[in-house]
């Protein structure tokens, strides 16, 4: 991904307001009880891969979740979360960079990533996230993208459309699966994605 990229998705949370833009979730349920479901103490550490401005923060502090990481290519989005959070902000480590050159300083029992894998459209990308996820994951993570079933687009940009077996041959070599279902996500604008969940363990 280049520089256009990034300029991007800093256009996006610059222009857009979160009712305009599709991925938007009042209530980010699916993510909280796939998350909840590893049962690991509120001191593991997590990171939330693409959390821009995602209400996942708020509600994962709000249960008591003490060792978050939020990382998203840009920083508009997250200028924008810390600005909601305000003071709660301070308990979060913010991280700014391009998925495909983030280089982890620390080790991650729950990876968390809803929309932003299936923006990967090259071999190359999805190698490197892969190889992140099989080299920084400690013991769980969560992946939803688009279906079969799902969109072709998303802010304008092409995305890879996924299925259980696409995914579970992705990360076979470190991960067994746990769990994997569809879902509609209902957008703002009362449009219909579907989208693939699929939780993972390490071996």
């Amino acid at each position: 991904m280049t520089e256009d990229y990034k300029d991007h998705w800093e256009k996006v949370y610059k222009t857009k307001t979160p009712n305009e833009v599709s991925w938007t979730q009042l209530h980010p349920k699916t993510s909280i009880e796939l998350i909840k479901s590893f049962n690991l103490p509120k001191t593991c550490s997590i990171i939330d891969i693409g959390g821009g401005d995602s209400l996942l923060v708020d509600f994962l502090l709000e249960d008591g979740f003490q060792n978050i990481t939020v990382l998203d290519i840009s920083n508009e989005a997250i200028s924008r979360a810390k600005k909601r959070l305000g003071e709660k902000a301070n308990k979060v480590s913010w991280i700014v960079s391009n998925i495909t050159e983030f280089e982890p300083e620390k080790t991650y029992d729950i990876w968390h990533d809803r929309a932003t894998f299936h923006f990967l459209n090259k071999d190359d990308q999805i190698k490197k996230y892969v190889n992140l996820v099989n080299e920084s994951v400690n013991k769980n993570f969560v992946i939803g993208t688009f279906s079969i079933d799902g969109p072709l687009k998303c802010s304008g940009m092409k995305i890879v459309q996924y299925t259980e077996i696409k995914m579970v041959d992705l990360f076979s070599n470190h991960f067994k699966k746990l769990n994997s279902f569809k879902e509609d996500h209902i957008t703002p604008f009362n449009t219909i994605q579907n989208f693939i969940f699929c939780s993972f363990i390490k071996k």
